[in-house]
Parts: C-alpha cells; structure tokens; sequence
C-alpha cells in the first residue's frame, strides 16, 4: 500500500465526513491520511485530512484546497484521479478539510526501483507524459522527485501530491521545493513553469540511475539557497555509469540547465526523446545490465 509517512500507534477515527474509517495509512507534516470507503458507492478511497489546530495549518489546508483544484482538471493515466473535497467552515475560516484521493497499491519509485534500465527509461516517458498533460491544462507539479511517483504492480506510474501544484507563470510567496531536485528558479521566486518540472523530471532521473542527487541552489540541510551563478553541474550520468547510452545522459544534463530557457523545450520532447531511447534499448543487441541506481 501507498507509503504515506509512519502510522505506528495513531488512533484511528470511525468514521470521518461519513466516510466510515477502513484503515489508517500514515501521516504527513499536518495531515492524516485514511483508507475510507463511500457508504453509497463502496468504492474505497483514500482520504487526505487536515485539521486547522493553529494558523500554521492554514498553508496545508490551502495545499489541499490547491490539489482538489488542479487534479479535477487532469484526466491521465500516469496522474492520481482526485475525488470530493469536504470542508468544515467557522465564520469565514475553514477548520477542517479532507479530500478523496484514488487509492493507490503500490511503493513510491525510490523504494521499488526499476529492475532494467529499459524499465526505468519507460517510466520516466510515463512521468514526462503525466507532466505533459498538466502543462496542456495550465498546471506545473513543482515537486517532482522519486516519492512522488508511485510504481503499480504492472510497473506503471502514477504522479501523486500535488499540494505545491500552480498555474504556469506563477511566483509563490516563499521557497517550495526539495533538496536535490529544487530548480534555481524557485528557490529565487520567480516565475514556475514547464521548464520547472523539466528541472524536477531531470535531477529525479538523475538520482534514479546514478543514486545521488545533483547540486541545486538549496543545499542538503539548508534553508537559504546559495547564487544560481556558483551552482555546479554533477558529471554526466553516462560517465558516471557507463551503462546508461550516451544519448540519455546528454537529455538529462539539458533538462538540468540552470537557465530555464537553455533546458529541453517542453515535455512532450523529453518523452519523445525517452520514447526513442527505450526503442533503441530493445534493439537486438540491448542488455540488461545491472539495476538503475546502483
């Protein structure tokens, strides 16, 4: 099942929005969340719940309110479908939120790595399609990294948390973003756009098959980011490990650019170019070769 943070000797509620309560899956930073079943339909979702303690909580009520609001919109195979939002309100103030969330059997990608390269390659064209169709609606994820894709039984992804998700061009207000994968951009608040989930898509492939994360402007441990202009770039992963093609190596290193628009032009041309690098790894000559990653 979905990891969803520790859920060791949580109580768990009976029921919540009257959804009677199935189990509980974890918890987050200020969020609960539940497998939960509609008393009407019987189909089990699982539900995402915040409650507003203090006004700290207001930005994680508000990242729910933003993943209702994106994921409606989006109807792919490799994105998580979005069900109902629930609110509880006092005056103007929402105390209380939940939203049903499809439920997903399956590990994040960090923890059920690809077993061959051609796997990794192919799932990584499913990441760059899923981001792609977001893009087609006017949203950027902002937050790729490996535990925010989920491998199903049959290999397949779907892009789950789509909390830091806003519309193309947007500047948010502080710093969103992880360590190893954080475009310069957003660590100097400028404009998020497609380019920014190339960066993303790029330092997740990056860590997938070389098993490090590239220097971003956010260093490991900090919370101030350093100049765009002292960043390094890591040694390309085809030199790192020489089983990776040459060819996937170099689209990484363009999707990692500093400049947002030095990096590949937009996802549709990262799965495209993924497309025909996982072609020419069935040739008749193509191997395994050891796992991604390691």
């Amino acid at each position: 099942m979905e990891r969803f943070g520790s859920s060791r000797f949580m109580s768990v509620p009976q029921e919540i929005f009257g959804y009677p309560v199935v189990a509980k899956l974890g918890t987050g930073a200020a969020s609960e969340l539940y497998a939960v079943q509609d008393p009407r339909t019987k189909q089990v979702w699982a539900l995402k719940h915040v409650i507003r303690r203090t006004e700290k909580d207001d930005r994680f009520i508000a990242q729910v309110e933003i993943e209702h609001e994106v994921g409606s919109k989006l109807d792919h195979p490799n994105m998580r479908r979005v069900g109902k939002i629930h609110r509880i309100r006092k005056l103007f103030t929402t105390t209380e939120i939940g939203l049903c969330l499809h439920l997903i059997d399956a590990d994040a990608m960090d923890n059920r790595r690809p077993e061959t390269l051609i796997e990794a390659v192919e799932q990584f064209a499913q990441i760059a399609r899923g981001l792609g169709h977001m893009h087609s609606k006017g949203y950027v994820h902002a937050d790729m990294k490996p535990i925010n894709v989920m491998v199903l039984e049959d290999r397949s992804i779907q892009i789950i948390d789509l909390g830091q998700a806003c519309k193309i061009g947007s500047r948010k207000e502080r710093i969103q973003g992880t360590p190893g994968y954080i475009a310069p951009e957003q660590a100097a608040l400028e404009k998020i756009t497609a380019a920014t989930d190339v960066y993303n898509l790029g330092a997740t492939m990056y860590f997938m098959l070389v098993g490090e994360v590239i220097p971003t402007v956010l260093p490991p441990g900090s919370s101030k980011p350093i100049a765009a202009s002292l960043l390094r770039m890591p040694q390309a992963p085809h030199e790192r490990k020489p089983m990776i093609p040459a060819r996937l190596g170099r689209l990484i290193m363009n999707c990692i650019r500093v400049k947002p628009e030095d990096r590949v032009a937009s996802m549709d041309v990262v799965a495209a170019e993924l497309d025909q690098i996982a072609s020419e790894l069935r040739g008749p000559v193509a191997v395994a070769g050891n796992r991604p990653g390691k």
